[in-house]
């Protein structure tokens, strides 16, 4: 995989998305333990950028995606994919991987930067789709993995949601979710409010009611969250 120069992907982040963040919560945010801090577009307790507090360190992606198993000739949706911090890094591992997010500036982020970040073979294999909060736009089947990271949270009806998602998973396919623990975490780094986190034994309740069987469930392997796999019933 190409390096992609920090400095000018800050830069062209900020091009891309200052003063025009739409109304979906953004994953690529960092929050704040103050849930009375508002930014601009309303949003509880976020503040800057993640991308600059050693997320390479306490995301773990390796292990995250060691967890997906063998993708080499699978299909992965990445929901909520922000800048695409998951998706270039599942391209070159599998058959195809769909970057989904509800924000288009963030799916134009991707658009702009994959030349950069991909070879010339990858780049067509990752493809970018808008999203709407309630829908994933997955056509039946589609995907045969499917990882949401740092987004289970901002989800409404949670069971709703996942039962849609559910259609778009082959027989047999694999939900990773990772997400932010509920309980108290060491201050002073991204966390979103306590009050917003979702608790894992209740997304653990949440994919069984959505016809899911439960695989795995660790709270200990990452530093911030935890991590729920289950997969889709035949």
């Amino acid at each position: 995989m190409k390096k992609y120069p920090v400095l000018f992907a800050i830069a062209l982040l900020c091009l891309s998305l200052a003063g025009c963040w739409n109304s979906g919560p953004d994953p690529t945010r960092e929050y704040t333990e103050d849930p009375n801090q508002i930014d601009s577009d309303g949003q509880p307790g976020m503040s800057d950028d993640y991308s600059n507090t050693n997320r390479m360190i306490w995301q773990k992606p390796e292990l995250v995606l060691d967890r997906m198993g063998d993708i080499q000739n699978k299909v992965v949706a990445d929901i909520g994919a922000g800048t695409g911090f998951f998706a270039f890094r599942l391209t070159p591992m599998a058959k195809k991987v769909i970057a989904i997010d509800i924000n288009q500036n963030l799916i134009n982020v991707i658009d702009s930067i994959r030349t950069v970040e991909l070879s010339d073979a990858d780049q067509n294999k990752l493809e970018t789709r808008l999203a709407d909060p309630d829908d994933a736009h997955l056509s039946d089947n589609e995907a045969d993995v499917v990882l949401l990271v740092n987004t289970y949270l901002y989800l409404g009806d949670r069971v709703a949601y996942l039962k849609n998602l559910k259609k778009g998973i082959a027989p047999g396919g694999r939900i990773i979710i990772v997400d932010v623990k509920r309980q108290r975490l060491p201050q002073g780094e991204f966390l979103p409010p306590q009050s917003i986190r979702v608790p894992q034994h209740l997304v653990e309740e949440e994919l069984e009611q959505a016809g899911f069987q439960l695989l795995s469930s660790d709270d200990t392997s990452l530093i911030h969250q935890y991590m729920v796999v289950a997969q889709k019933k035949s």
